[in-house]
């Protein structure tokens, strides 16, 4: 299964717009592949739509528009996608009284040796992360990994073949059969016939969006802001350093403001409002243009 590029991920105001029936997708997606095993263990089998929707909630909750700093996440992201003649897996331990968790934790100490898939008579051990083990200790959330071979994979798309998740620790002994649809969606991640859950529209994607946009007149540049205060937050400035305006010919001063009003503009009639914040940074005068956050705060 190819990793994720930031082509396929969507900017974060195309995000917004999309988000809810895009949520909904998803969550009817993972539905059919969540598997509880015993009353502790739950397994969520991950691929690359997933790992997609993590990496845009992400995007959302951090505010993140700059390229490379998507990328950098992305790239930790992809680790969980699963590879060729893989199938890869979040296993969460969930113990719901407080007073229990670090006891009934370190009674799964081992877990990372303990946990197989089942394929008719074959056993594939799970391949856990190892940056996250710890002799002492253990986590209640891991990422696991089967690496499959050829007859694993013909007995996973046998019918006949039982196929099942078995966990044989000394404190956790549990079982579970994968159920057709789940079975179902791990050998469409296997021959690779995902059908993509979101589609970045014409423009809408992470790149385009945070793609410096056209010069006004030559002399005047309009960006994304690398750290967003705000939705749609862009950066109006001259090309060349300028301390104030006072400084600026009157053919750059008319751009600059021009400039200005168009974002201010556009931001009223997408969001209902606009904010205008002028700073000196070390290359001088720029304007900062935004709609404040739906929930107020910025």
């Amino acid at each position: 299964m190819k990793p994720l590029a930031i082509g396929e991920l969507v900017g974060l105001d195309a995000y917004e717009e999309l988000r809810e029936a895009y949520r909904a997708r998803v969550m009817a997606h993972k539905a059919h592949r969540r598997l509880a095993v015993g009353d502790r263990v739950t397994l969520v089998f991950e691929n690359r739509e997933t790992i997609r929707f993590q990496v845009q909630e992400m995007m959302r909750i951090e505010r993140l528009r700059d390229p490379e700093r998507v990328q950098a996440e992305l790239d930790v992201y992809n680790e969980l996608v699963p590879g060729e003649a893989e199938l890869s897996a979040t296993l969460l331990i969930e113990i719901t009284d407080p007073a229990e968790i670090r006891a009934g934790l370190d009674r799964l100490r081992g877990l990372d040796e303990r946990v197989l898939l089942v394929l008719g008579s074959r056993r594939v051990r799970a391949r856990f992360d190892e940056r996250q083990l710890d002799a002492e200790r253990i986590s209640a959330v891991h990422y696991l990994r089967f690496g499959l071979a050829a007859e694993d994979a013909a007995a996973l798309r046998d019918p006949l073949a039982p196929a099942r998740i078995a966990i044989e620790h000394p404190h956790y002994r549990a079982t579970a059969e994968l159920p057709a649809a789940l079975r179902a969606s791990l050998l469409a991640d296997l021959a690779g016939d995902l059908v993509p859950l979101l589609t970045p529209p014409a423009g809408g994607s992470v790149a385009a969006a945070c793609a410096s946009r056209p010069l006004w007149g030559g002399r005047v540049r309009v960006r994304q802001a690398a750290d967003p205060v705000g939705r749609g937050h862009v950066l109006v400035e001259p090309l060349e350093p300028v301390a104030s305006l006072l400084e600026a010919d009157a053919a750059l001063g008319a751009e600059l403001l021009e400039a200005v009003k168009q974002q201010a503009r556009a931001l009223m009639a997408r969001y209902g409002s606009c904010r205008v914040v002028t700073d000196v940074h070390a290359r001088g005068l720029r304007w900062h243009v935004f709609a404040p956050d739906a929930d107020g705060e910025r």
